[in-house]
């Protein structure tokens, strides 16, 4: 892996909207948080680096957001996807016109920030996972609080609020999962899973009660009990760093899951069987995986330094989609109105 090198991030913040290419109406649009680092080895300038969203007509990325280095997830609020936050390495910057202009909203203090999660009942409430634990801000992102009552370990790679009761909120950490009911406030370990470091979780959109996690060295865990419990899923990923995992949102059968030196494993039964389908790939280290919004049946696979790469048939076959040269943080997608 490589040694990250950070930036300063001023006030100040260039502006950078985007066009009418993703048309009028709030929709998915497919993201990717990502450092050129193959191509700018040597740079001082993030100049390819960023927040890039996937213009499904041109088949081509665009960048939203200030030009630095580790822009690492970006979110919109569920009431107002004209108010984005992105999460960076040096904090939190937030745009309420759809990209057009950004400002940074937190302080020293909040650095290393790795997700956003945003409380769809109340965009007031706002949630970032961290190296240094959860920070919250309870007026829409004015101003930041830590909040990691209950965390043994602070490390924090990914955080979601439970949609259908918003004061429940879930954190990926460096000793398992860890679930609050009181809007993060306080924070308690669920029943059972990986105790170890959690390194992406995903909720099915198709069916609630379905959970995935990918964790570091310890491969991938399913819950089938909206994350009350988690069991190992895939024997083949064993001992993996799974740093990408998906939920198709519209069929519950559907999971797939990349890592380091593992390529893409796909699972078309609910997670009772996989297949490993790196063939096709340029690299087996794969950074982060997901199905596509708006394609259904498309699966997104990001290669460390290799491209994103797409397939329509579960994995058997793959094409290029573009960043070759990307290491990519977040493959996701979020709702914007530009």
């Amino acid at each position: 892996m490589m040694i990250r090198r950070w930036f300063v991030l001023s006030i100040c913040l260039p502006v950078l909207g985007l066009g009418a290419a993703y048309g009028s109406d709030s929709e998915p649009v497919l993201f990717a948080a990502m450092a050129m680092t193959k191509e700018q080895e040597a740079s001082s300038l993030p100049t390819d680096s960023g927040v890039f969203l996937y213009d499904r007509e041109r088949a081509t990325w665009e960048r939203i957001g200030p030009v630095i280095l580790f822009m690492n997830s970006i979110a919109a609020d569920p009431s107002d996807p004209k108010r984005l936050f992105i999460a960076c390495g040096n904090g939190i910057v937030r745009t309420t016109d759809g990209g057009r202009t950004w400002r940074m909203t937190t302080g020293w203090r909040e650095s290393d920030l790795n997700k956003i999660a945003i409380d769809p009942s109340d965009g007031r409430n706002v949630y970032a996972s961290s190296v240094w634990g959860v920070v919250v801000s309870r007026d829409g992102g004015d101003s930041w609080e830590s909040a990691n009552d209950g965390l043994p370990e602070r490390y924090s790679r990914t955080i979601l609020v439970d949609e259908q009761n918003p004061e429940r909120v879930v954190v990926a950490t460096a000793a398992g999962i860890y679930v609050s009911y009181d809007r993060a406030r306080t924070w308690n370990p669920v029943a059972s899973g990986p105790g170890e470091v959690v390194l992406d979780i995903e909720r099915s959109r198709a069916d609630p009660h379905l959970w995935i996690a990918g964790t570091e060295g310890k491969g991938v865990y399913i819950s089938r009990d909206d994350g009350a419990r988690w069991t190992s899923a895939v024997p083949g990923l064993d001992g993996a760093n799974i740093y990408g995992v998906a939920a198709h949102p519209e069929d519950p059968s559907r999971f797939a899951a990349g890592g380091w030196d593992r390529g893409v494993w796909v699972s078309t039964d609910g997670g009772g069987s996989w297949a490993d389908r790196r063939e096709g790939l340029p690299s087996p280290h794969v950074t982060a995986v997901s199905y596509d919004p708006v394609d259904s049946g498309r699966l997104w696979a990001s290669t460390f330094e290799e491209g994103t790469y797409y397939s329509d048939d579960d994995g058997r076959t793959w094409r290029e989609g573009g960043l070759h040269g990307a290491y990519v943080f977040d493959l996701d997608y979020v709702i914007h109105a530009p």
